[in-house]
């Protein structure tokens, strides 16, 4: 402890200067509020005071000063290098926005401290409770959650397939993961995801009825008309990947298949270190759980974000006899679109139960379908009643239930289990 005394210096800081704090982490309190933890760099932060969020814009009265000992204890003031927590009567998280400036109203800091981000949701999917009375408590829950973590957007979603639920926006994967199982275990709900998806940036040319211009897209159901998309943009990182030399040949492949670009390949202590960049699009689908599998567990994954670039990116829609399921609906690579198709039809041929007529699966993108799977008819015997006699009986009753299976095959609804819409989703995560 001496030698941390001496070796380590101070912090720096000016208590005469204008008050400047900054935001470290926000919580919600149900007696307290919301609680700031704040670190002092110059001035005093003491009971009383009226202080400004810089970045957020509003105003609020300091009416807490305090420290965790660990034990919650109370101080007259906070002093430059002290980090402590304040409260001042916040009924909502997202006021105190993490990495935002605290200062004082009268006379405080004219510039804030350095490296604040808006935080942008990157990762956005569907929730949706698999038991459709559960909707209004998956409602409640995400409402409380959000008391604690204003990182997180959500809006009311509707689908044909699963009923009532919420698009969801996620600062990334783990985010994800994160609010997913909580959802679980703390409010005890059953949900469906569905694939996970990241926002492109579309460019539109002008129409008779509409001019050109810029849209944000993170549901693949809001897709506009083809024929007016000038380009589209999305998301890239920079990846890095640590792994043992014996699975570095499995691991280029993978990132090689999901459209990668190699920028480094290094060995740090007898371990690989590989840089890629990666469309976000490709990284969200499964490819964290393949670099798993096939490094046994052993290969570890960092990234961030590197911008927008342009791609072949189409939109695949998936037909079950020529209606479109929107909630299997997804943005692909063109280059990928066939084999992701291929995979989804084959996986619903397995999970629809058959009818009384063919079912077609259809994979497309715009007029063109990319793949087809056909659920067979199921076959009721109507020769059963006829025991022997002339042949044409039989050719007769064959013809006319012939005509009856095509007639219903154009005005037949087939009835999509809910289980197997969970199961082709789950599995297209796998």
């Amino acid at each position: 402890l001496e030698a941390i005394v001496k070796k380590i210096p101070p912090p720096k800081g000016d208590r005469a200067a204008p008050l400047r704090a900054l935001l470290v982490d926000s919580w919600y309190d149900p007696y307290l509020g919301v609680v700031i933890l704040v670190r002092v760099l110059d001035g005093v932060l003491r009971k009383g005071l009226a202080v400004k969020f810089m970045q957020g814009g509003t105003e609020h009265l300091v009416d807490r000063v305090g420290a965790f000992t660990p034990k919650r204890i109370e101080l007259p003031e906070l002093g430059p290098g002290e980090i402590g927590f304040i409260t001042a009567q916040i009924k909502e998280v997202e006021q105190a926005r993490v990495g935002d400036t605290i200062t004082t109203v009268k006379a405080g800091a004219t510039q804030a401290l350095p490296g604040y981000r808006e935080p942008q949701a990157v990762v956005f999917c569907g929730l949706f409770p698999v038991d459709a009375a559960d909707f209004e408590k998956l409602r409640e829950s995400i409402a409380r959650l959000r008391l604690n973590d204003a990182s997180f957007s959500y809006e009311m979603e509707t689908s044909a397939a699963l009923g009532f639920g919420f698009r969801c926006g996620f600062l990334g994967l783990l985010h994800l993961e994160i609010i997913q199982e909580r959802l679980t275990r703390e409010y005890d709900l059953d949900l469906i995801t569905t694939a996970p998806s990241v926002v492109y940036r579309i460019v539109l040319r002008a129409s008779r009825t509409d001019e050109a211009g810029t849209i944000m897209l993170h549901n693949p159901a809001d897709y506009p008309d083809p024929s007016r998309i000038e380009s589209i943009e999305e998301p890239w990182i920079k990846a890095t990947i640590y792994t043992p030399d014996e699975y570095l040949g499995s691991i280029l492949k993978l990132c090689q298949d999901r459209r990668g670009i190699q920028r480094d390949l290094t060995y740090v202590g007898g371990r690989a270190q590989v840089t890629y960049e990666l469309p976000l699009n490709e990284v969200v689908f499964d490819f964290y759980d393949r670099l798993k599998s096939i490094s046994r567990g052993y290969a570890s994954f960092d990234y961030e974000q590197i911008g927008l670039r342009e791609g072949d990116l189409v939109k695949m829609t998936i037909l079950v006899n020529n209606e479109p399921v929107d909630a299997l609906s997804m943005i692909v690579h063109r280059a990928v679109a066939e084999e992701r198709g291929r995979g989804m039809c084959e996986r619903l041929k397995d999970l629809i139960p058959r009818h009384l007529f063919k079912i077609p699966i259809q994979a497309a993108i715009g007029g063109k379908v990319i793949a087809r799977e056909t659920i067979n008819a199921l076959r009721k015997d109507v020769t059963a009643k006829c025991y022997g006699g002339d042949i044409t009986r039989k050719k007769k009753l064959l013809e006319k239930q012939k005509k009856g299976k095509a007639r219903m095959r154009e005005y037949g609804n087939v009835s999509i289990p809910q289980e197997a819409f969970i199961a082709a989703l789950r599995m297209g995560e796998e």
